[in-house]
């Protein structure tokens, strides 16, 4: 685990790191940095000036750790870990667990290599709270904890999770909500469908961010999380998202699924702290508007 230092009194990130390590040559902190092995709050920063604030969480992780975060798969980041969850940005194409035709190439394996240090024989694991599609990118929490899962899936109704997607077409209006009944039986397309037993309801809002003439992005708020109900309701719509043709995307302008996991906020299983992490619209998807 990362050694980890509160923040007192305001000061600048390389200021503060020569001050609570007086015994470590300022050329050894200032490759801390270099190297990436110094987290503010989570997050991994190089810049020795960042301003630190009364509260702050200084976090100087071991060589061990960042050779293994090196190791994981292109794209996918690790923006916060404790030692009950850890929270990514997983890139788009990477599963979140392993399927019957793919055990490794999944976010659940990488994590899981990456907390053993590539050692088979270690112990360490995470358990799946929630999942994204494999061609959807952005924020995902993992538990390091059984108990710290249980207390994660048992809250994530209460937490509020936003999707950015860029959409063909138009929205019949700038801001609604978009209520159906989905039917998950076919376990490669989801549809809307009367009300029946089989059925669950689904409720997304969305709210217009941006539009030309081709392309629209739009933010979406999930009220429940049910498989592809986001693709599923903006092809209700009209608009499909780009490259969603399982959905009736006519265009594939950036050559994947344009639909981002951008928002999450939710209870800390074990403090209960308030987390929030944002992740912006990748450059490929953000470039088309």
């Amino acid at each position: 685990m990362p050694v980890s230092i509160l923040v007192e009194h305001p000061a600048e990130l390389l200021a503060f790191l020569l001050a609570s390590h007086p015994d470590t040559a300022r050329a050894k902190v200032q490759r801390w940095l270099k190297y990436g092995m110094i987290e503010v709050n989570g997050q991994s920063l190089t810049r020795f000036n960042h301003p630190l604030v009364t509260g702050d969480l200084v976090s100087i992780r071991d060589q061990g750790d960042t050779r293994a975060q090196s190791q994981l798969p292109s794209g996918m980041k690790i923006l916060f870990q404790d030692a009950s969850l850890i929270v990514i940005e997983k890139p788009e194409n990477l599963l979140s667990i392993a399927t019957e035709s793919e055990r490794e190439k999944t976010a659940h394996a990488s994590l899981t290599n990456y907390l053993r240090r590539g050692q088979a024989q270690r112990t360490e694991r995470v358990w799946i709270v929630h999942r994204l599609d494999r061609e959807t990118s952005g924020l995902m929490v993992f538990a390091k904890t059984e108990t710290a899962k249980t207390t994660l899936q048992s809250n994530w109704s209460r937490a509020e999770k936003r999707y950015l997607a860029i959409v063909e077409g138009s929205l019949p209006e700038s801001a609604g909500v978009v209520k159906s009944h989905l039917d998950e039986s076919n376990p490669f397309k989801v549809y809307s469908v009367p009300r029946s037993e089989q059925t669950r309801q689904a409720v997304t809002h969305y709210r217009l961010i941006r539009k030309n003439s081709n392309l629209a992005l739009v933010e979406l708020t999930l009220e429940t999380g049910r498989r592809n109900q986001i693709r599923v309701h903006l092809s209700d719509l009209g608009c499909p998202i780009i490259g969603d043709d399982k959905y009736d995307a006519r265009t594939n302008p950036a050559r994947r699924l344009g639909l981002h996991a951008s928002y999450l906020q939710f209870e800390h299983p074990l403090t209960g702290k308030i987390l929030q992490f944002e992740s912006p619209l990748p450059d490929v998807l953000a470039r088309l508007l």
